[in-house]
Formats: C-alpha cells, sequence, structure tokens
C-alpha cells in the first residue's frame, strides 16, 4: 500500500495537524516507509507464538480480599453535614 499527496494532506486535516505545501512530500515518504513496514511484518509467522502482556513473566501483585469494617466509621462522617450513630442522614427521596 502507498500514500499520496491528496491521503497525506487528508490525514493531516484528520488529525487537525497544519502541513505545509513543502512538508507534503517528506510526510509521504514517512508514511510510506511505516506502512512498508507494517507489511513486512504481516509477513511473518506467529502462529506458534502466544500472546503477551509483559516480556518478563511476572505474577500478579493481589492482596488478600478479606472483608472489614474499616474500624473508622467516625473518620468516615466526620464531614458529613448530618451524622447519626455512624450512618450518614439523608433526605427521603421516595414518598
Amino acid at each position: 500500500m502507498s500514500v499520496d499527496r491528496s491521503t497525506v494532506v487528508r490525514v493531516a486535516h484528520l488529525a487537525r495537524i497544519r502541513v505545509a505545501d513543502e512538508e507534503v512530500d517528506k510526510l509521504q515518504g514517512e508514511l510510506n516507509s511505516i506502512l512498508g513496514f507494517v507489511e513486512q511484518l504481516s509477513e511473518l509467522d506467529v502462529s506458534d507464538v502466544e500472546p503477551l502482556t509483559s516480556i518478563v513473566p511476572i505474577a500478579m501483585k493481589k492482596r488478600a480480599d478479606v472483608v472489614t469494617d474499616g474500624g473508622i466509621p467516625a473518620k468516615v462522617t466526620a464531614n458529613a453535614p448530618q451524622a447519626e450513630d455512624d450512618f450518614f442522614v439523608v433526605p427521603k427521596v421516595v414518598e
């Protein structure tokens, strides 16, 4: 696949990039070389390669999934406009 001048101008317009007329030819060459590299990658046989999320095999650091009461209800409700027995007091919205 190759890119022509009108495609370069259109891509620049879509990307909201101002490109001077003298820069179009340079960008056309750069985009064509990028697309050529991508075409080379598509020729590789990767059928036996597993997908990777990292180059180095690592295990996710996980914390224990335990339920706690938090232990700080007074601090949680300290800035509430109204609180009662460590709960937020809110106006009734359903009649």
